[in-house]
């Protein structure tokens, strides 16, 4: 056997492989209801163990999915998550030997990218991955809230029983959840694991156009706070547009006895502060990384998006994991292909990631140090060619 066996794992090893990576973020083991919820995000011939001596010392898996691209198109992907090494098997080497077979899995599945949400902001990028969206966490005094007059109003919002928007909101969000780059995919798999976290304390209220038409909905929970302020935890809100998502949180901003409303994992360029008389009543209390992506491919990745009206821009990629990937690439509004081209632009893939659904710009990234121009015309350049009218958001976690 070598230093790091790594295999698929059967199924009959998945609730191991689980306890395992439950256990290296310092987790209690799976109760048999939450297995339950969770078992069917294992998915065959996609849940990776590696071994040592025969034990099994790391696993990861994949879980198929999809991804928003500037341009509209839904690429095939891998969200990579349950990621672990036993905390006596660490800095060996054994999540390298997972990273590397799990990555050469999805370019084999034809998955053009991988991505994930991590745990510490410190381990992937050696892997290739880079931050590609971005979130942010508020909170607002719910009792001092006071909206503007030009605050979208349209349609209606109603409460739906937690068994009844069981079946409802997949639908809901195949409709409007994939309506920017950086949105995925959320299989039943996924649902079914989410209720079954979540637990039955929820509420759940839907907003329906002016033609009766299911266009967002919101998920929420009371939370009691050292017993003084009655505290709305918002877990979803999904809409299709602007007027959704302002009537489901006028919803939030109206309800009775709740003192304080806090969200996390919302867009940043979501216009709460836009919407109140007082700004000031909605904090922004964190900005954080939100999706981690991987291009797995380079040159098919790129090919899947669109990009702006300028000249085209050679750019040359630097990728010392999956070096099948480095070398030059003509970006343009007609598309991309490999060339030989002296370079305008140089960076490494975990950088091309944020650049890639329209996070930072090629102008932000040359003053961090991140991207070499060769060129100084082609910042510019690549500044309107990756641009994107709204900001990356993914929004949901796995």
């Amino acid at each position: 056997m070598s230093q790091h066996e790594v295999r698929a794992l059967s199924e009959s090893e998945f609730r191991g492989a689980n306890d395992l990576f439950r256990h290296a973020l310092l987790w209690q083991p799976s109760s048999d209801e939450e297995w339950a919820g969770n078992a069917a995000l294992h998915e065959p011939g996609r849940v990776l163990g590696a071994f040592v001596d025969g034990e099994l010392a790391g696993t990861t898996r994949t879980i198929t999915n999809m991804l928003a691209v500037p341009g509209g198109r839904r690429l095939p992907a891998g969200a990579v998550a349950g990621v672990g090494v036993r905390a006596d098997q660490t800095r060996r080497g054994v999540l390298t030997s997972l990273m590397r077979a799990q990555l050469e899995e999805v370019r084999e599945r034809g998955e053009a990218v991988a991505m994930l949400r991590a745990s510490e902001a410190v381990i992937y990028e050696r892997f290739g991955y880079g931050v590609a969206t971005r979130c942010r966490s508020v909170e607002l005094d719910r009792a001092r809230v006071a909206v503007r007059a030009e605050m979208p109003r349209g349609g209606r919002v109603r409460l739906v029983d937690q068994a009844k928007a069981e079946p409802l909101l997949p639908a809901i969000y195949e409709r409007c959840g994939l309506d920017r780059p950086g949105r995925i995919g959320r299989a039943d798999a996924w649902w079914s694991a989410q209720w079954s976290m979540l637990g039955k304390g929820l509420t759940v209220a839907v907003h329906a156009d002016e033609d009766g038409v299911d266009d967002g909905f919101l998920i929420y929970e009371p939370k009691t706070d050292d017993n003084r302020f009655n505290t709305v935890r918002v877990v979803d809100v999904s809409a299709a547009d602007a007027t959704a998502t302002a009537e489901l949180w006028r919803f939030l901003f109206d309800l009775d006895l709740g003192d304080r409303l806090v969200a996390g994992i919302r867009p940043v360029d979501e216009p709460l502060e836009w919407w109140l008389t007082d700004r000031r009543q909605c904090r922004i209390t964190t900005v954080e990384d939100d999706l981690w992506v991987r291009l797995v491919d380079v040159l098919a990745a790129l090919r899947a998006r669109t990009f702006g009206a300028a000249d085209p821009v050679v750019v040359e990629v630097r990728d010392a994991f999956l070096p099948e990937n480095e070398g030059r690439y003509r970006v343009g509004p007609d598309g991309v292909d490999r060339c030989s081209g002296e370079p305008q632009l140089s960076l490494d893939v975990a950088t091309l990631a944020a650049l890639y659904l329209g996070d930072q710009s090629a102008s932000a990234l040359v003053a961090a140090g991140r991207v070499q121009a060769h060129d100084p015309a082609a910042v510019p350049a690549a500044d309107s060619l990756f641009a994107t009218v709204v900001p990356p958001w993914c929004g949901t976690s796995f």
